[in-house]
């Protein structure tokens, strides 16, 4: 039977979308009973039942309004954000002005909260800072002489736990983010791995078996099998190394944490950091072994570049020089402060005195490909050979140097 997978989408603002629905209901109800206890000491209780009808009919109608952000739009934010001004504004022509200054409360009463934190759940502490300031217009307007002290202490309750629910909207929707973000790479990092175990049960089990059959059989198998070789040693590094992937850079934002990917053409990312390893391991094959940390090697885009084609020419020298069945290594090492690439091979080795022939002649390969790159860099290319033992070629790069390029 096929197993089932529950997909359960997480929302950190939808229980107070719930809670905002429920306060809307019961402040509508309170508004209605509190005018009911008091109707008698209006002056015009007619206003004030026109009114909360109205209020009534409209909080009923728009209940599905204010269940999720989507169907909470601008435009209802706005005709919400009317309902209770003109409330507000009604309330000295229903109310006598007498008990307005004694500190009677508004015909909306605290429903008009309700409106101001649908903006702060909507939209923010931006949001909920300016709907906050047109209702504390309209509460300060009705009085015509001085405000009491209970309507100065509504008003500023409202303006900040409107605008501290709206932060905190914020802060929880940038975790939601940031847990959503985490959850993606742990889900492509675990599918990273199951393809890496069938590329290592599969793939290189039979390209291992295609070598092999190739060598017995000779010939153009002979070649073919030496082909599968080479793959097989160049997928086994990307499998092993985790360099599949380009290059991540992970930092904060204010909507969460997030991880950005960059290719090393790819416009602007000569101003970022590029790990070493990931220009250095396609050079992997049957006859070049590649050792590197198990942590990222950072270098400035450009320093990586130069320093990548310097390896690069280092094997076009093992090629030419040490002859087609000459083995290679490269050796990646990060000491901190600086970065030590050696590249070694079994070849004949260099004669002496045979670098300063070449250049003499005009034969600048080792010159300009590998110490003029490393020179530039504030770096140095180091040359070791002895004749029947092979060539070995260090490069050292200051990282403090790289980093003021």
């Amino acid at each position: 039977m096929a197993k089932r997978e529950r997909v359960v989408r997480m929302s950190v603002e939808q229980p107070l979308w719930r809670a905002l629905t429920a306060y809307r209901l019961l402040t509508m109800v309170y508004a209605v009973l509190l005018f009911a206890f008091a109707y008698k000491e209006f002056s015009r209780p007619g206003v004030a039942v026109g009114y909360l009808a109205a209020l009534a009919v409209w909080t009923l109608a728009t209940s599905r309004k204010v269940a999720n952000a989507a169907s909470c739009t601008k435009g209802f934010l706005v005709a919400d954000l009317t309902v209770a001004i003109v409330g507000i504004v009604l309330t000295p022509v229903a109310d006598t002005q007498a008990r307005i200054s004694a500190g009677g409360s508004t015909l909306p009463t605290i429903w008009t909260a309700g409106a101001v934190l649908a903006f702060a759940i909507k939209g923010g502490w931006r949001w909920a800072c300016f709907a906050s300031t047109f209702v504390a217009a309209a509460n300060l307007a009705i009085h015509t002489g001085q405000p009491t002290r209970d309507t100065l202490h509504n008003v500023l309750l409202v303006w900040v736990a409107s605008v501290a629910i709206g932060y905190v909207v914020e802060v929880a929707r940038a975790s939601e983010n940031t847990l959503a973000r985490a959850l993606e790479i742990e889900a492509a990092t675990r599918e990273r791995e199951r393809l890496a175990r069938d590329i290592h049960d599969g793939v290189l089990q039979v390209l291992a078996m295609v070598q092999r059959r190739g060598s017995e059989l000779g010939g153009e198998a002979e070649e073919l099998g030496r082909m599968a070789g080479e793959q097989e040693v160049a997928l086994r590094t990307l499998v092993s190394s985790g360099l599949v992937q380009p290059s991540r850079v992970s930092h904060d934002e204010s909507r969460g944490a997030l991880v950005d990917t960059y290719e090393v053409d790819e416009p602007g990312a000569e101003d970022g950091e590029l790990d070493l390893r990931t220009l250095l391991a396609p050079h992997a094959g049957s006859r070049v072994s590649f050792a590197e940390p198990g942590t990222p090697v950072p270098l400035p885009v450009p320093a990586a570049k130069e320093l990548a084609a310097a390896v690069g020419a280092a094997l076009d020298n093992v090629r030419k020089h040490a002859g087609e069945g000459a083995r290679a290594w490269i050796l990646v090492e990060d000491w901190g402060d600086e970065v030590i690439v050696t590249v070694r091979d079994d070849g004949p080795g260099i004669p002496a005195g045979r670098l300063d022939q070449a250049a003499g002649e005009g034969r600048m390969g080792v010159a300009l490909s590998i110490r003029g790159r490393l020179r530039d860099l504030g770096g140095s290319a180091d040359l070791v050979s002895v004749p029947g033992q092979g060539t070995e070629v260090e490069l050292k790069v200051p990282r403090a140097r790289t980093d003021k390029r």
